[in-house]
């Protein structure tokens, strides 16, 4: 029975989680300060080293396999890789928007950088076949999150500390900033 959290599955672990926080106090905020920790504690390069992994693996044939399953045979290749390629980092994207939800800017700002890093190095880096056919596609969506969060946070500091990232780790991509 001294084993019974690594028996929990991750739904149940979370209903424990929030039956705690409902119960208030110090639990709560036990729980809560763990919580904050673990939404703090990630690094910049392993965030964009898991971007360019989920990226580097995406099989080209499934961007074909998807194209010929489509019902009316009206999908490309190329469209297919969109889907696909969005689809791969909508986790990421998200998670960018929670740390904004939260109201944790400097976490934002830093997760958004990992993930733009790791489409850059998706670019520049992959041998991927499937880098050939999505062409354009990483740096649109590269160029979408970052717009994304630049519309959030307006604040003239941050929007400098981001393009200073962008032109020391991301210095093909430097071309897409506004002198402001």
């Amino acid at each position: 029975m001294t084993d019974v959290i690594g028996k929990l599955t991750a739904e149940q672990a979370l209903e424990i989680v929030e039956r705690l926080c409902r119960k208030g106090g110090d639990i709560r905020d036990a729980v809560v300060a763990e919580a904050m920790n673990l939404l703090t504690e990630f690094s910049l390069d392993d965030i964009a080293q898991e971007v360019f992994d989920a990226l580097d693996l995406i099989d080209v044939q499934d961007c074909f396999d998807q194209a010929e399953s489509s019902h009316e045979g009206d999908t490309s290749p190329r469209e297919a890789a969109l889907d696909i390629f969005e689809e791969e980092l909508q986790p990421f994207f998200d998670q960018v928007e929670r740390y904004h939800e939260l109201g944790m800017g400097e976490q934002e700002a830093t997760y958004c950088m990992a993930v733009v890093l790791g489409i850059y190095r998706f670019v520049h880096e992959s041998k991927s076949e499937f880098k050939k056919l999505a062409a354009e596609i990483p740096a649109d969506c590269a160029g979408d999150l970052l717009e994304e969060w630049r519309e959030r946070n307006p604040a003239q500091g941050g929007i400098d500390a981001m393009y200073a990232f962008i032109r020391e780790r991301c210095p093909k991509w430097a071309n897409w900033l506004k002198d402001e």
